[in-house]
């Protein structure tokens, strides 16, 4: 696995995918193959004035150390930076497409999402919720994916994502947690090299519900699950007041943080370092990261998007594929979880 490229896609092209991409290659020249369109990326690196060598590439190709490899596709509409255009809504799709397709072929060893605009593929048919649920669909064998963000300084996941607050407490389930704690104990072993995780459950309500005052969820669905967990052998504690747990004293306590809801863990994660913070798809076949913002249409063709959390993916997936590359070799039986839905 370690000859294989780490696959980018292009992400919708009016944004500023092109450009992350030509800088992230700039810094780091013959890491990785973008799937995109030859003369876009020509004219958006001449626009730009950045000094980057594009070269085409096709599956089992070695990578040029001085260059970056392009796997050639064409847009149906030429792209227009801050212009998005639902004629190209299916290249997008096609191209995620592509990309699962080299990692089960085993001509990739995992994926770097530039961002996608969703209500523009809504409009062109796309049926899925987002770009994770679409992996998902494309990894097949009813994939379970997890969404972790992380940086150097702390790494997490929330139990409940994109939905509304008044929602939130009828989703924490007893179940529900025990089953996202096996799979990110699996994960971290898997896919980080940690032999032993320690994740740390936050509470739902502010002092993890202050023995039943501020809210019964805590006792009534958190800490069994935490006791069962406990029981099976994996190393939870909790729950824990969300206020206090992502400190720098008390991040030194645990890998990996499990919250409640989607704001809880996601807003210490980007404030501790945004640039540096990466979306991550646990739980797949392959290896998934992404950049941790969207396609900044706005900003587009101007020549001012950071890169930074491109380079912070690309890095990531590479360290994700090392990990798991070891681990599956040291073991054919990995048993990823031991709920009621077993092995898998």
């Amino acid at each position: 696995m370690s000859d294989l490229p780490l696959i980018v896609t292009p992400g919708d092209p009016a944004g500023i995918g092109p450009e992350i991409t030509l800088k992230a290659a700039a810094a780091a020249p013959g890491a990785f193959v973008v799937i995109g369109d030859m003369r876009q990326l020509e004219d958006t690196a001449h626009n730009l004035q950045l000094d980057v060598s594009l070269t085409a590439w096709q599956p089992g190709e070695a990578l040029r150390p001085d260059s970056l490899g392009v796997l050639p596709m064409e847009w149906q509409k030429p792209p227009v930076a801050g212009q998005p255009d639902t004629d190209n809504a299916m290249g997008v799709v096609n191209s995620i497409r592509s990309a699962v397709e080299l990692c089960k072929n085993k001509q990739a060893k995992g994926i770097v999402t530039n961002p996608i605009a969703k209500s523009i593929l809504y409009k062109a048919g796309f049926s899925h919720p987002g770009h994770t649920e679409f992996l998902a669909h494309l990894d097949g064998k009813n994939a379970k994916p997890i969404m972790m963000l992380a940086n150097d300084e702390l790494r997490v996941v929330p139990l409940t994502i994109h939905q509304s607050l008044r929602s939130v407490a009828d989703d924490i389930t007893t179940d529900a947690i025990i089953k996202m704690g096996e799979y990110l104990n699996a994960a971290l072993k898997r896919d980080f090299s940690i032999k032993t995780p320690k994740i740390a459950i936050c509470g739902l309500n502010p002092h993890a519900g202050e023995d039943g005052h501020l809210g019964t969820e805590d006792i009534d669905h958190i800490i069994p699950a935490i006791e069962y967990l406990t029981n099976c052998g994996v190393a939870v504690s909790g729950p824990h007041p969300a206020d206090t747990l992502f400190t720098i004293e008390a991040r030194q306590n645990y890998d990996a943080a499990l919250g409640m809801y989607h704001d809880q863990v996601l807003i210490p994660v980007k404030t501790i370092d945004f640039h540096g913070s990466v979306n991550i798809t646990l739980n797949l076949s392959f290896v998934r990261t992404s950049p941790d913002h969207g396609t900044a249409f706005d900003i587009a063709g101007k020549g001012i998007a950071k890169a930074d959390s491109l380079i912070a993916a690309l890095r990531m997936a590479e360290d994700l594929a090392s990990c798991r590359d070891k681990f599956d070799g040291a073991s054919k039986d990995i048993r990823k979880f031991n709920y009621k839905d077993g092995l898998v």
